[in-house]
């Protein structure tokens, strides 16, 4: 496991979504059983002394320790990240890939952590960085973070 090293952190970051409430189902939409579409984010309390943000979507729960759903950095300040958008650079995934790969638990239900922080910094990153370069880049500069966490199991795996 990965611990971020921080200054001391300023601002805590309000993190909801229109599509889902925290601790609640993500709609099949957003998943592997539906169009696997980013969903919407809305960020605020944003402290206006951030250059750029991250968004770190990840799977706890999955088999060897998690899985890595979304990597995007250098993200504008601003409030609002669309549906189905690339807000900023996108890092690998954990399948390797530098895009979204929505919700798909092999086994139950997973709980999926949006993770947004706010940096004094753009970070010197190329396209497919790891969420460990991420994380070691961003150390001493998040003055702002918060999250959503959304809830999905697969139709076969419902009671």
């Amino acid at each position: 496991m990965f611990i971020i090293m921080t200054s001391i952190i300023q601002a805590t970051l309000t993190v909801t979504s229109p599509d889902f409430q925290d601790g609640k189902m993500i709609p099949e939409k957003f998943t592997c059983e539906g169009s696997n579409t980013s969903p919407a984010i809305s960020i605020t309390n944003i402290p206006k002394e951030a250059v750029s943000m991250v968004l770190i979507m990840d799977d706890p729960d999955a088999p060897n320790g998690g899985f890595d759903h979304w990597v995007v950095f250098n993200i504008e300040p601003g409030g609002n990240i669309l549906e189905n958008s690339v807000p900023g650079i996108e890092g690998s995934n954990g399948k390797g890939e530098a895009k979204y790969t929505g919700p798909c638990p092999p086994t139950g239900e997973h709980h999926y952590h949006f993770k947004v922080y706010a940096l004094d910094m753009m970070l010197n990153l190329k396209i497919g960085a790891t969420k460990k370069n991420v994380l070691e880049n961003m150390t001493g500069h998040i003055i702002a973070w918060g999250e959503i966490v959304g809830l999905y199991s697969k139709k076969q795996n419902r009671k």
